[in-house]
Order: C-alpha cells, then structure tokens, then sequence
C-alpha cells in the first residue's frame, strides 16, 4: 500500500483499530487501507482505565490473530508504554518481535525527543507511524484525554514535532485530538501522509477504535466519534459507510471537530 502516493493524489486513508481475526476479516473486506493494532486494546479488550498497563507481548499476540484474519492487510502495530522510551535498541528489539508477528509498521507516541529512536528504526528497515498531539502514553503527565494544540505556543511545539519527525524518517504520522485548522496546517506542511483521530478532515486519513465507530463503548460518545452502526444493517453495512464516507471526506463532518 503505497499511502504517499495516496496523499499526493488526494486519496483519503480509510484506518480503523482490530484486535481479532474475525473483525480484521471484516475490515479487510470493507476495504479498510490500514489495520492499527492499538494499545488501545488496554481499554477495549482488557478492560483496564487506560492503555499504560499494556505489554509487547499483548499487542505481538493481537498482531498474530489480525494477520492470521487479514493475511494481506497492513498491520500497524502500536509499541506500549515502556517498550521503546529507554532506548534506540531497546525499541529497535521491540519492534523486531511485533514484525515478526506480523505488522507492516509499528506506531511511536512522542515529539522530537523520539526523533533518534525514529531515525533508528528507519535506517534499519523498520517503517514507523509516528503520533503526536494526544498522547495516551502520557496522560499521567498531561492530566488526562485533553485536546492538545489550542494555545499558540502549544500549536507550535505539535507542528515542530512533527515536522522533526518526519525529518527523522517516520512514514506516517498519527495527529490525535487538536484543532482542526492545525491539523490542515501539518496535513499540508508535511511530505509524509497524516492520519487523524479528532484532528479535522483536512488530514489525509482518518482513524477510529472499532468499538467506537460501531457504539459499543459505554458512557458518553466522543466528540469525534460517529456512530456508523446507526442506521447500517449490520457490522460489514457499517464498516463499508465509515470507509465510504471518509474517502468522500464526509467524515469528520463539522460537529466531529474541535
């Protein structure tokens, strides 16, 4: 999947996140350009409050069961906290295990301090997605799920760890949760294609945590989040509408934004 080449051509990236053969099949079949393996899972299938408790060894394992469902898929699998922080080699060994499982890329939360470990990687022959904005990783220090971005010096330091980033060889970046007239300034700043989560539909795709976009999760829907299962016919109707509907740049519609 050549995802550049999509952003040069104005194509949209359709992402949603998978844990399971079942619903990586699906996906797969909806014609979903991209399967993230998220930490995520912490939350969705562990039932824990946030994603800091997940390890290689849970996502490697979630990785094996998408590949197994979704043999052609491309797998981005996401490194937990702890996993590739400390070091260049210790991410680089992390890394090496979740391709092994079966991922295509793996995802890194963290500004220009992970430009080395970015680099590292990518002089290696390991693609990396990089993430910033939100960074779930570290809610502890940013006082929990807030939008990043909205004050100027906040907006400028987004803009300058992505811009390093891309510098330092990531092949994707993940804008999560800030305005979305910042994420249409990055979208266009950067080479590298974006994909948002609650960052606008100027980003050159769009991802969401399956459970979400299908109404399963409890509480109080996310602002960004559209719940595709209302009004589809079933769970394959659904996924088709949010793949349909991000392509046509339908989704996030304006009430979606922040």
């Amino acid at each position: 999947m050549n995802f550049s080449k999509m952003k040069s051509n104005g194509e949209k990236i359709a992402a949603l996140t998978a844990y399971d053969a079942t619903f990586a099949g699906l996906l797969a079949n909806a014609g979903v350009d991209l399967i993230l393996v998220g930490n995520s899972l912490g939350m969705i299938v562990q039932g824990r409050s946030n994603t800091l408790a997940v390890c290689v060894a849970d996502v490697a394992y979630h990785v094996r069961c998408v590949a197994a469902g979704a043999p052609n898929a491309f797998i981005i699998a996401d490194m937990p906290f702890g996993s590739f922080q400390e070091s260049p080699a210790q991410a680089f060994a992390n890394a090496a295990r979740m391709l092994s499982a079966g991922a295509s890329m793996v995802k890194l939360e963290g500004g220009e301090v992970m430009a080395e470990t970015v680099r590292f990687l990518s002089e290696r022959g390991i693609p990396v997605c990089a993430h910033v904005g939100l960074m779930p990783q570290m809610i502890k220090k940013l006082g929990g799920y807030k939008v990043q971005g909205k004050e100027e010096k906040s907006a400028v330091k987004v803009k300058s760890d992505a811009i390093a980033l891309q510098q330092a060889g990531a092949d994707i970046i993940i804008l999560e949760l800030i305005p979305a007239t910042l994420g249409k300034e990055i979208s266009a700043d950067l080479d590298i294609p974006t994909i948002g989560i609650g960052s606008g539909a100027n980003c050159d795709g769009q991802v969401l945590v399956l459970h979400d976009m299908l109404g399963l999760t409890s509480g109080k829907p996310k602002r960004f989040v559209r719940n595709f299962m209302s009004g589809s016919e079933s769970i394959a109707c659904a996924l088709s509408a949010y793949v349909s509907a991000v392509k046509s740049g339908q989704f996030p519609a304006t009430e979606h934004n922040f």
